[in-house]
This record gives structure tokens, C-alpha cells and sequence, in this order.
């Protein structure tokens, strides 16, 4: 995949993959897990983030800043940044010291607020990543797909593991006739939109 990531953001991802484990075995109560992706899945959107048009990126769900460190990777490829929006303290001030430490501040704008609340701001969006509380998904949706730059993407997590709760957003960006969708069998199920 990418040969040349730098050992700080390794040694992050490390360190944050073993919280996400322990989390998922020691009762954390589910507000305060990480609940981020498997590496997999952040290499996947790392491989189509680097493909992306030009235009912005943004993250809506930040938690740790695990998906944002793959994303990063793309960016600092691209010699672009990233916008990302955590609406969460706690992990707000996790993600702060977890870009510190991986050393990719400089590519990362992170915004301790609901993006729903800031999305209206950003035009000509390249590239979205989804990974927030399900509820929240349709209205990002809503929000995200008239302000892609055509072959833009939308990225979606959860669309198989929470298929269910996530079904009307789903059927709508399926039949949507703005984009071209999937759903792509990887880690918890991505679905991918890419702007006509």
C-alpha cells in the first residue's frame, strides 16, 4: 500500500489500534470507544483519497484521529490538508494529541463542532469520509453531495455492520441520479459515492 509511511504516524496508529481493542473487550461504554476502522478500511480510503479530484477534503467524525491519520497520508501526498469535525470534548483533545504526536498538524484542520453546523461553508468538496453517530447520516448526505466537484466522492462507513439504522440513507444515495454508488464489502461496509 503506501510504502512510505513515516514511523510517527505508525507508532500513533499502533497505539491507537490497542485502545480500540481493549475498548471493544473491557465494557468502555460505547460513547467513549473509539469505534474507528480497521486498517483496512483506512487504507482503502486512503487509495481512493489519493485518486480524488482536486478540491476539499473533509471528515466528519474524527474520534481519535485514526482515520484521519490515513487520510492524512493522501493529503500530505497531494500537498493538500484536511478538514475534520468531532463534536465529542474528550476526543477532540484525543485527536489534538494524536496529530501532534504522528507530526501531521500541519495538514489537519480539525473542528471541535457538528459539522451539520459548518458544512453550508465548504464548496467544491473532493473527497468526504462519514464516520459519525448513524442518525446524523442522511442530513450529511444531504448536505455533502451538492457541493461535490464532479468526480468528487463521499465515503460512507458502517453501510453493512449498521445496514439497518442506515437503510433510507442508503436507498437514497443508491437510486441517487447525482452519483454513481456501492456498497464496497471491506472492514464494516463503505459505501462509495462518486459525484457524475
Amino acid at each position: 500500500m503506501f510504502h512510505t509511511i513515516r514511523q510517527s504516524i505508525q507508532d500513533r496508529m499502533h497505539y491507537l489500534e490497542q485502545i480500540d481493542a481493549q475498548d471493544r473487550l473491557d465494557g468502555t461504554p460505547r460513547l467513549q470507544r473509539l469505534r474507528q476502522i480497521p486498517s483496512e478500511t483506512g487504507q482503502f480510503l486512503a487509495l481512493l483519497a489519493a485518486g480524488a479530484p482536486e478540491g476539499t477534503f473533509i471528515e466528519i467524525g474524527t474520534s481519535a484521529g485514526y482515520s484521519t491519520l490515513w487520510l492524512a497520508i493522501a493529503c500530505e501526498l497531494r500537498g493538500q490538508t484536511i478538514t475534520t469535525f468531532e463534536v465529542l470534548p474528550e476526543k477532540v483533545a484525543l485527536a489534538r494529541e494524536t496529530f501532534a504526536a504522528a507530526q501531521v498538524e500541519e495538514v489537519i484542520n480539525l473542528v471541535a463542532g457538528d459539522a451539520r453546523e459548518h458544512l453550508a461553508q465548504y464548496e467544491e468538496i473532493a473527497f468526504c469520509f462519514l464516520d459519525a453517530e448513524k442518525e446524523v447520516y442522511g442530513a450529511c448526505y444531504e448536505m455533502v453531495v451538492p457541493r461535490l466537484v464532479p468526480g468528487g466522492l463521499l465515503v460512507a462507513d458502517n453501510a453493512i455492520n449498521h445496514r439497518q439504522t442506515l437503510q433510507p440513507m442508503l436507498n437514497r444515495a443508491l437510486d441517487d441520479e447525482r452519483v454513481d454508488a456501492l456498497i464496497v464489502p471491506i472492514g464494516n461496509g463503505v459505501l462509495v459515492c462518486r459525484k457524475i
